[in-house]
């Protein structure tokens, strides 16, 4: 049980499992800052975030880390500005989502503080004992820099392993001193150096620890000299960091990962075994789709540099537009509002959403729109297995172990990566007009349902234009903000069967004609700004979704389920734009009025013409 006069770093140390756990020693290296979110900690700079998805608390999942990733990334200042964020994350698994991007996998390597060294080292220690003097300090001294140097020169170290040398001397800076005693500065990280001298005052070997943890002290990296070797120098570190250790009153040593075959080899001679697995993942988050522009902008103000002008301030919230796709609808003189939603947009509508929700009690949406529901439907999608067979009338569909990848020939798949991912290679990256996280389009052909591809990749496609929000999402949220009973439609599995019914021939003509995707946006936004539904409607009927079999039978299930609400008053309802098509004349055969809602005077005036 954890005290509750704790800090919050502190507490993160009581119940620390991993080095990562350690958040005065990562806010060190990183220079970034701490926040706990859901159980799981995060490191945030200006424009990056590193996540741990070790669970303080628990067992890791899925569902839990990714609500405190998005939580976490809402934080992030550029993430505020409607600027993408590069993440970084470890954990034992990491969501599938992650999957194409992960760098790295391994074992973490623990060792219990009261092993004792191997028998057949006993002698070769006492000659190295003999021949070493032992130490323990805080000071990076001009030696320490000559021995990084050496040892970073002759060994392959991953990037992430060589960012933490780069990074000791500024770590250890401002805790310098060759005392033991644990550094008093709140936050400050009890990094320690072992330093092994030899007879003419040259450092044979070094270990960085840190005893932060309450449960463990950790190696976290060292190094031995060529040019000043010792027999056995390391070994002889290992067994005082053993000493120390069982002096501080800790469990056990975390010896970080395997890392390669020698050095897995040298722990696991002291006895050392897997005790956690590994996984990292590095990748690019673009801004969320619905971002909190009130919070983000109190936040700008509470945070922002005195001299921030208000031009600046105003520039980092999300581009507004009126909301237009929306009909009021009446009867017994009792009003509701049904609006056409876009799964995607290049435009916030949140001051829109924000005044029609002041006058409503209860937001209907096609289904719910939480994380729990978004991951399940992404965890099926990314699932082969549930498969109809092959019908020759309707052309090619998802059989056991098919593939939309077996389905396109390879000059379609490069045109559809082109499209996607847009311009790669060298001269891109020289430009910097590479994308620097670009989806694995083949990936999503290979490996997920033919709507999971659809969705995905089309999603990729539009953040790469700039669309990065989504009005059924923002009003989510908005709606849960403001305190608005929220209801979904249609349950998940019915929604699962509505995506399962788009013909997988649609979806390859769609990805075929992918040079068409630009001029098809294009024409979409301006329809949907302003109101005009048969327009857009016109403009993206090709989009494998709209079928009649779909559109028609959600349409009536839609009718069924609002008509109570709508009857009661005082409700809003959002579906996809496509079905409001029929929607409009169902309710007026239900015995309502319809009239459609004209948010400015351009968007009065353009009816009027259309009436003329």
């Amino acid at each position: 049980m954890i005290p509750p006069a704790l800090s919050e770093s502190e507490t993160v140390l009581a119940l620390a499992s991993v080095p990562e756990h350690s958040l005065p020693f990562m806010e060190a290296m990183s220079g970034g800052k701490a926040r706990v979110e859901n159980g799981y900690l995060f490191f945030t700079g200006e424009d990056w975030l590193m996540a741990v998805a070790y669970p303080l608390t628990g067992e890791y999942d899925d569902g839990a880390f990714e609500a405190a990733l998005r939580a976490a990334l809402r934080r992030v200042p550029a993430r505020q500005g409607g600027r993408a964020v590069d993440c970084w994350a470890v954990g034992p698994r990491l969501p599938e989502r992650l999957r194409p991007h992960l760098t790295d996998e391994d074992q973490f390597y623990t060792l219990p503080a009261n092993a004792s060294p191997p028998a057949r080292l006993k002698r070769p220690l006492e000659r190295a004992a003999a021949a070493l003097r032992v130490e323990e300090g805080r000071a990076f001294t001009p030696a320490h820099r000559r021995l990084w140097a050496e040892f970073m020169a002759r060994t392959p170290l991953k990037p992430a392993v060589r960012g933490l040398y780069a990074s000791t001397e500024a770590a250890l800076r401002g805790i310098a001193g060759d005392t033991s005693e644990a550094p008093t500065a709140p936050g400050t990280p009890d990094l320690r150096l072992l330093n092994a001298w030899d007879a003419e005052g040259n450092l044979a070997a070094c270990l960085l620890l840190d005893y932060s943890p309450a449960a463990f002290s950790a190696y976290i990296i060292g190094a031995h000299s060529r040019e000043h070797p010792t027999p056995y120098a390391s070994d002889l570190l290992f067994a005082h960091m053993l000493a120390g250790a069982r002096a501080a009153g800790k469990a056990y040593v975390h010896l970080g990962l395997g890392v390669n075959a020698g050095i897995r080899r040298f722990k696991t001679k002291w006895g050392a075994v897997p005790a956690l697995p590994y996984r990292m993942a590095a990748w690019t988050e673009a801004a969320s789709a619905g971002r909190e522009t009130a919070d983000a902008f109190f936040r700008l103000l509470l945070e922002a540099p005195p001299d921030l002008s208000k031009r600046k301030l105003l520039a980092a919230l999300p581009e507004q537009r009126p909301f237009a796709m929306l009909w009021e609808v009446e009867k017994n003189g009792r009003c509701s509002w049904i609006g056409g939603s876009a799964h995607f947009f290049c435009y916030s509508f949140e001051h829109s959403l924000r005044r029609l929700f002041e006058r409503v009690d209860t937001v209907l949406f096609e289904g719910a729109l939480d994380a729990d529901t978004l991951n399940e439907v992404d965890r099926v999608g990314r699932n082969l297995t549930p498969c109809t067979g092959f019908d020759p009338a309707s052309g090619p569909a998802f059989g056991p172990g098919t593939s939309l990848d077996s389905l396109l020939r390879e000059e379609e798949i490069r045109r559809l990566e082109r499209a996607v991912r847009g311009p790669q290679g060298r001269l891109a990256r020289l430009l910097n007009c590479a994308h620097p996280n670009p989806a694995d389009v083949r990936f999503f052909l290979r490996e997920t349902r033919h709507w999971c591809a659809l969705f995905s990749l089309w999603t990729a496609f539009l953040e790469r234009q700039g669309w990065r929000e989504s009005v059924d999402l923002e009003a989510w949220r908005i709606a849960h903000d403001m305190g608005r009973t929220v209801l979904g439609m249609e349950s998940l599995e019915e929604q699962i069967a509505s995506l399962e019914a788009v013909p997988v021939p649609r979806v390859l003509a769609f990805f075929r004609n992918c040079a068409d995707w630009k001029a098809t946006i294009r024409r979409n936004v301006a329809a949907y700004l302003a109101g005009d539904l048969e327009r857009m409607i016109g403009t993206s009927a090709e989009f494998p979704t709209r079928t009649e079999q779909i559109i028609d039978h959600r349409d009536q299930r839609f009718r069924e389920r609002m008509r109570p609400f709508l009857e009661e008053g005082g409700c809003a309802v959002f579906v996809g734009a496509a079905h409001l098509i029929n929607l409009r004349g169902m309710l007026r055969e239900d015995g309502f009025t319809v009239r459609r809602v004209l948010p400015t005077w351009k968007h009065r005036l353009r009816a009027m013409l259309d009436r003329t």
